[in-house]
């Protein structure tokens, strides 16, 4: 802390003599909160020459991507982007291969940190919001206060701001409308959203919910509500359960045993044995999503209806004070590794879930500042935005596209469970929602620019216009630092021409994200889907809408010849790495025969099916086909066949990489 208050005292314009301890600061932009979609945002604008600050409350820069969730909700790759991209890029090259999706805490926190470094952004830790000044429809400047409650504020005066938290703490403080919790499904003309008893993460029958089974006077088992089910679609304010996504090791070298926590409570924990008795599980799978990531590590997700997710214990989160809320984080911690200890010692576990538990830690070398536990609890939604335009289902599916992308999603509706209740007597589980006919779709501008009438100078990424459902299929990180970098262009815009975000002009906003995607300047990459006019296709092709990069993918499984000819138009001569997309399909042949050439000679790949390794949420992987020199114009290209295929062969996309 003291070398982060020596550093910005060099930054400061000056200090307000009134008050001894009161610092101001002037920028340009000023960034609130330190998440993945923070730091994008400041690099972004830093990148475009603008004085910049980036208020983080806590003290560890990334946000859920440095904090626990290493196993990546991808969707779709085709959506992910810019600088978001290059982050994947960025890890895959930590890890030796092109891009990776699956990646170590401490990984991804170390390149949001060179981010930061690299740009000479200004950061303040250990600050957050306390009060927040108005001239008009604008902010006009904000204070902070120390995340400790402790003495001392920093006055910042921006001309443009961004609401990165997870939270929307600035974006509420500037009086932008917003909501909490799931409109009913009449609202936007949904139908998955409201109340939702589905079979996803539920109770089987016959689970009892009753501290004595059988008798509904003994009371009810902790964590259930005592409440009943409302009709289905209806609307409230309930919102979906927040978890801790848990990095845990097993190598002995790098393992701290899994202590009883302060707080412990067995009874917590006994619907999980009233499940277990019920369905049994086999392995921790049954009970964990435990994903394993590099050198031994995990990231472990909710799975099935008693896990990590804690239930109906966070609907004060969103409006919450902070005291409120370092209660609930406290809450969901000792909750959290305490139903670790519960698996592995308490004797009424099955023995084979003892067992494997106990070949679990605490990793040494992560959050070494925190008890080697992450202080990044997973908030999945808080307030969102009732901006200019609004995301809903329609959005998702497709129904309804807008003119004024500024990013894509791809993912899945998705929603964790709300509320555990009683339902005919048995324990359920309701709020989980997976609807899966989602394609890659744009997010509008509108809907990360508040109305005009209630701020001017400010852009919302994070906590964006959308309804629960829509939300539930943006929220995903790699979006958020893809919508983080576009709200930064825009902001930079706005202060260049003097003008409100309303008033951005969005089609030079959108060729800007296109024509400088890493803001830099340097040559952009040159990507040719299946889908591009370019694409000339022979033979007998089926296309299908899923499981490949971008709206589809081409499919050939006749004896016919059969090609498909990607052609790039290459706007910058120069060494190219070229990449041919391969999805990971059971059916595919055991070699594809693919050719490059580059306006003068040929290169020959053959792609063998075992080869190919795909890690994490990816339908597949960019395999290189060669580095070779490219003219200007289109006299390049690259074709794929069904030339000795003994199974299907795949035709979606070629990347040319500068």
């Amino acid at each position: 802390m003291r070398k982060t208050i020596v550093l910005l005292i060099l930054f400061v314009p000056f200090i307000a003599g009134s008050h001894p301890r009161r610092i101001v600061i002037t920028v340009d932009i000023c960034v609130y909160g330190g998440t993945s979609a923070g730091v994008i945002a400041a690099y972004t604008a830093r990148q475009l020459h603008k004085r910049v600050l980036l208020v983080e409350p806590g003290y560890r820069l990334g946000g859920l991507s440095s904090g626990g969730l290493g196993f990546t909700d991808i969707g779709n790759k085709y959506v992910v982007s810019g600088l978001a991209r290059n982050f994947y890029r960025r890890v895959g090259s930590y890890y030796g291969r092109f891009e990776q999706w699956i990646f170590e805490p401490k990984v991804a926190e170390s390149i949001f940190q060179d981010y930061i470094k690299r740009s000479g952004c200004q950061v303040i830790y250990g600050n957050r919001l306390k009060k927040l000044q108005h001239k008009g429809a604008a902010i006009s400047s904000i204070e902070l206060e120390n995340s400790t409650g402790s003495a001392g504020s920093v006055i910042v005066v921006a001309k443009q701001y961004i609401d990165c938290s997870y939270e929307g703490d600035l974006m509420a403080a500037a009086g932008v409308s917003y909501t909490t919790g799931r409109e009913p499904n009449t609202q936007y003309n949904e139908t998955v959203n409201g109340v939702q008893l589905k079979d996803k993460h539920q109770f089987p029958d016959g689970v009892d919910p009753y501290k004595e089974p059988g008798r509904p006077e003994s009371g009810l088992l902790w964590g259930i509500d005592n409440g009943r089910l409302a009709e289905i679609g209806s609307g409230d304010k309930k919102i979906q359960a927040y978890n801790f996504r848990i990095c845990l090791s097993n190598d002995p070298a790098n393992r701290l045993p899994i202590t009883r926590p302060v707080g412990y409570d067995s009874t917590r924990y006994e619907l999980l044995l009233r499940y277990l008795a019920v369905q049994p599980a086999k392995d921790l799978g049954g009970i964990l999503k435990m994903d394993l990531m590099p050198n031994h590590k995990t990231d472990i997700n909710n799975n099935g209806p008693f896990s990590t997710d804690m239930i109906g214990m966070n609907y004060d989160y969103a409006d919450g004070d902070y005291t409120t809320r370092a209660r609930i984080i406290k809450q969901h911690e000792v909750y959290t590794k305490g139903l670790l200890y519960f698996i592995g010692h308490d004797m009424r576990m099955p023995e084979q879930l003892r067992k494997q538990m106990l070949q679990w830690g605490y990793p040494k070398d992560e959050y070494k500042n925190t008890g080697h536990w992450t202080p990044q609890l997973y908030i999945r939604e808080a307030r969102r935005m009732l901006g200019a335009y609004i995301m809903t289902q329609a959005n998702c599916q497709a129904r309804e596209v807008v003119d004024d992308g500024i990013g894509m999603a791809a993912y899945t509706m998705d929603s964790h469970n709300c509320q555990r209740l009683v339902v005919n007597g048995m324990v359920k589980n309701e709020g989980d929602v997976q609807q899966r006919d989602v394609q890659p779709y744009p997010v509008s501008y509108r809907s990360i620019t508040p109305r005009a009438s209630e701020c001017t100078n400010l852009l919302v990424p994070v906590c964006l216009s959308a309804s629960h459902m829509a939300y539930g299929s943006i929220r995903m990180e790699p979006v958020f630092m893809v919508l983080a970098q576009s709200a930064a262009v825009a902001s930079c815009m706005a202060v260049d021409h003097k003008t409100s975000v309303q008033k951005v002009d969005v089609k030079t906003l959108q060729t800007t994200l296109k024509n400088n995607p890493l803001a830099d300047n340097s040559t952009p990459e040159v990507l040719v889907d299946n889908d591009d006019p370019q694409t000339v296709v022979t033979g007998e092709w089926k296309k299908e809408a899923t499981g490949g990069y971008g709206p589809s993918l081409l499919i050939n499984t006749s004896k016919g010849a059969a090609v498909v000819r990607f052609t790039p138009v290459i706007t910058k001569a120069g060494k190219y790495n070229v990449y041919f997309y391969c999805p990971k399909r059971r059916d595919a042949s055991t070699v594809m025969q693919v050719h490059l050439f580059d306006g003068n000679k040929s290169i020959h790949k053959r792609i063998n099916k075992n080869d190919l390794e795909v890690k994490g949420q990816t339908s597949g992987e960019w395999v290189l086909l060669g580095t070779t020199e490219l003219p200007v114009g289109n006299n390049a290209y690259v074709e794929v066949s069904n030339e000795d295929a003994d199974g299907a062969v795949v035709a979606d996309a070629v990347l040319f990489v500068p």
